[in-house]
């Protein structure tokens, strides 16, 4: 139940969002009963222990109720028993309902789990698996009711057996279709766990799984969003949106997006595709796609918005989307606003365009890395938005680090020419040189008064 002794279990109590009703179409209270415990930080934490829903149940009966489920799970005679007969319905009911769930222990199965004898000589080691991480991985597939979901669109037993198993192993030890395999029949006990027959594994039979469940992406993104949520009790106020690429080793001469672009892995000799992610601020997975491989990052986004309410459980109206300055285009902030977004970005805007707010005072704040920045609201003509300057000691040195780099490796540059102007018998035409001067110049944009009848090293900054 929680960190440390069984008597260390704080009480459980009734914690509501506020939800449309189906059955009515009004707004009212969705329910869980949440346990709070202290973790090994000593910090105060909860959990959802049932999700109750919507219920007709009075404030006073549920207090009633909640200080009763506390008073059974700490084993706490109850001295004053209520005559509601509606509260000791309910009492029995969720309290059942917990044991079944296995979210709680009694006083005396707790007992009888503190103590335990063997014979350490008798024991013989057979066929020895691994199994931890796959159970880990196996109890949070069933919290989040990926079987039922499955089961749900009509699945067989069989292919939802398959699929834990697919899930768990890639989770744990993600591989080829035909190293997992391997690592089923050698190594693991996720087979045992799921109940899946080994001896039916091979790489195909992963292979068709992994194909079937990606037939089913959207609805089972869906279904986690939400169920993420609700074990949670998070909302999807905050959402980043971001992009990355991964290349392919093959040819992919028959897929249809894989294509030649800008590796982040430097792979330029490689097709590529693009993933795009969006989460929320816990790290939960909200919506991904897959997109081109020479997709601009500013294109993608007209993609994803409209699927990200349906992706944010309904609740993404009104949300705030972080993105990455190369996606953060003017014709893009337009569409999160018409969409009834609010974003936050790295502007586009130069210097020059903005201003200091005479009206507002700069704000100095410590982040979590104990690294001190300051907050300043600048006003821009062109620009309706709230925009802010941000000033970081460790980020000037670094673009300072980046800047001398550059004049470094501009300085070199015109060294090497100079010496070749030097040399006997070197064809010393200006056309010849102000080429390459000209390319040196536009990697570092750090010089510039570079003319026909001449150049000087006259440094102009960033």
């Amino acid at each position: 139940m929680g960190v440390g002794s069984y008597a260390d279990l704080c009480r459980m109590y009734f914690k509501s969002v506020v939800r449309i009703n189906p059955a009515t179409g009004q707004l009212a209270g969705y329910y869980r009963l949440v346990e709070s415990y202290r973790n090994a930080n000593d910090r105060v934490c909860h959990r959802t222990l049932l999700n109750i829903g919507f219920t007709d149940l009075t404030p006073d009966q549920m207090v009633e109720i909640q200080r009763r489920l506390s008073d059974r799970a700490l084993g706490r005679p109850n001295i004053f028993e209520s005559d509601d007969a509606v509260i000791n319905v309910q009492v029995d009911r969720f309290w059942n309902e917990l044991l079944a769930n296995k979210k709680v222990d009694t006083p005396e199965q707790a007992r009888k789990k503190q103590f335990s004898y063997i014979d350490t000589e008798s024991m013989q080691h057979r066929d020895v698996r691994e199994m931890g991480g796959e159970w880990l991985c196996y109890q949070a597939v069933k919290e989040l009711g990926i079987d039922g979901y499955l089961k749900s669109l009509g699945w067989g037993e069989d292919h939802i057996g398959l699929a834990l198993t697919q899930l768990v192993s890639r989770a744990v030890y993600p591989n080829s279709e035909f190293s997992t395999s391997r690592w089923i029949r050698d190594n693991s006990a996720v087979c045992e766990i799921t109940g899946y027959p080994m001896e039916k594994i091979n790489k195909d039979k992963l292979y068709r799984s992994a194909h079937k469940l990606y037939s089913i992406k959207e609805g089972l993104e869906n279904h986690l969003s939400v169920k993420t949520n609700e074990l949670f009790d998070i909302n999807d106020r905050i959402v980043l949106y971001d992009l990355t690429n991964t290349y392919f080793e093959g040819r992919k001469d028959s897929s249809r997006i894989a294509r030649f672009g800008r590796s982040k892995e430097k792979r330029n000799d490689a097709k590529i595709v693009v993933l795009a992610v969006v989460t929320n601020m816990y790290g939960f997975v909200k919506y991904s796609s897959i997109f081109e491989g020479n997709m601009a990052d500013c294109k993608t986004l007209e993609h994803v918005i409209d699927e990200l309410r349906v992706s944010t459980s309904g609740q993404a109206s009104g949300s705030t989307v972080v993105l990455d300055a190369g996606i953060a285009t003017e014709e893009n902030l337009r569409l999160l606003e018409q969409k009834g977004y609010k974003y936050v970005c790295v502007s586009r805007a130069k210097v020059r365009e903005v201003k200091a707010s005479v009206k507002q005072d700069v704000i100095e704040l410590e982040t979590k890395n104990r690294q001190k920045i300051t907050i300043e609201r600048v006003v821009s003509q062109k620009h309706t938005d709230y925009i802010l300057k941000v000033a970081s000691q460790t980020k000037k040195l670094k673009e300072q680090s980046m800047s001398d780099l550059f004049e470094q490796r501009f300085e070199q540059s015109l060294d090497t020419l100079r010496t070749r102007l030097q040399r006997k018998h070197t064809v010393k035409k200006k056309t010849r040189y102000i080429r390459p001067l000209g390319v040196y110049n536009r990697n570092t944009h750090l010089f510039q008064n570079i003319t026909r009848s001449g150049f000087r090293r006259t440094r102009t900054g960033m």
